[in-house]
């Protein structure tokens, strides 16, 4: 059975419509969790102790998507983008 891995990052975003970052510099990664579940509740901790802050935000990004073999490649690794 593979890794259900799961990235938990967030700070604050230039708009509270968008989703992009005011500085990349200073976002927050909370942690890499082996599981949804325990990834939601860093998730939910983070969250609710900047909800006074409109412009932040917290993210999960499930990793194992990422690194799946089998999965068929994205339109991005299919054109072999390169930053």
């Amino acid at each position: 059975m593979s890794q259900r891995l799961h990235l938990v990052f967030g700070g604050e975003l230039t708009d509270t419509q968008s989703t992009q970052f005011r500085d990349v510099d200073n976002i927050h990664i909370v942690g890499i969790f082996p599981n949804y579940e325990s990834a939601y509740s860093a998730w939910k901790a983070e969250a609710q102790r900047t909800v006074d802050s409109a412009h932040t935000r917290y993210f999960i990004a499930h990793l194992h998507r990422l690194r799946d073999e089998e999965t068929a490649a994205s339109a991005t690794e299919e054109l072999d983008v390169r930053g």
